[in-house]
C-alpha cells in the first residue's frame, strides 16, 4: 500500500487506464498479521465460478483481520506514509545516483518511492552482472545490522523496500554504510 508514494498501487504508475485482470495482496495489508485479498474483474470472477470448484477459506472475512487491515490504512493516512515514501525515496535515489559517480560498480540506480534498485555491474559497457560483489555487500551490511535483499536474474541488484516508516535518518544511515562498504572493497 502506497510504497511508491504517488499511488496506492505501483501498477497505477504505468497508465491511468490500466486495469489489471487480477490484483493480489498479502502481508503488508495487516503489517504482518495474516490477511490477504484478491481483486479481480467480473469476467475473471465468473470464469472461476464456472470451473465447478468451490472456493473455501477458513479465515475469510475474519473481523479481527479486517479491523487490522483498516487500522493499517488509517496509519498510512494519518502518519502520511505515502508522502514519507516520496521524500525518503527521492533522497535514496539522489544519494545512490551520486554514489554511482564515485563507484564504477554501480551500473544503474532506479526506483519509485520506497522501492529502489541498485544495479551492480563488473563493467558499465558490457553490463556484466557483479553478483559476487552484491553478495559481499549484502553480507557486510548484515554484520552492520542492515538487511537488504538481492534481486534480478543474476542476483546483482540491491533491492531496497524498507518499511513505510523508514525515516530520512534511517536512509542516511543506510547510504553512509553502503558507501563505507563500497570504499572498503
Amino acid at each position: 500500500f502506497g510504497r511508491v508514494g504517488t499511488h496506492m498501487w505501483a501498477f497505477q504508475t504505468y497508465d491511468e487506464g490500466l486495469v489489471p485482470d487480477i490484483v493480489t495482496m498479502g502481508k503488508p495489508m495487516g503489517n504482518g498479521h495474516p490477511i490477504a485479498a484478491v481483486f479481480t474483474t467480473p469476467e475473471v470472477a465468473k470464469s472461476f465460478g464456472k470451473t465447478g470448484i468451490e472456493y473455501f477459506n477458513t479465515y475469510g472475512g475474519n473481523p479481527v483481520s479486517c479491523a487490522i487491515g483498516n487500522a493499517v490504512l488509517d496509519v498510512i493516512e494519518k502518519e502520511k506514509l505515502m508522502e514519507n515514501a516520496i521524500k525518503v525515496g527521492a533522497y535514496l535515489l539522489e544519494e545512490f545516483k551520486k554514489m554511482a559517480t564515485k563507484y564504477e560498480c554501480i551500473g544503474d540506480v532506479r526506483g519509485r518511492g520506497l522501492f529502489v534498485g541498485i544495479d551492480l555491474v563488473k563493467d558499465r559497457e558490457s553490463r556484466e552482472p557483479a553478483s559476487e560483489l552484491a553478495k559481499t555487500i549484502l553480507t557486510r551490511l548484515k554484520y552492520k545490522h542492515i538487511l537488504i535483499q538481492l534481486d534480478g536474474p543474476s542476483s546483482n541488484v540491491i533491492k531496497l523496500k524498507p518499511p513505510m516508516v523508514f525515516s530520512l535518518d534511517n536512509a542516511k544511515h543506510l547510504v553512509e554504510n553502503v558507501d563505507m562498504v563500497l570504499a572498503e572493497l
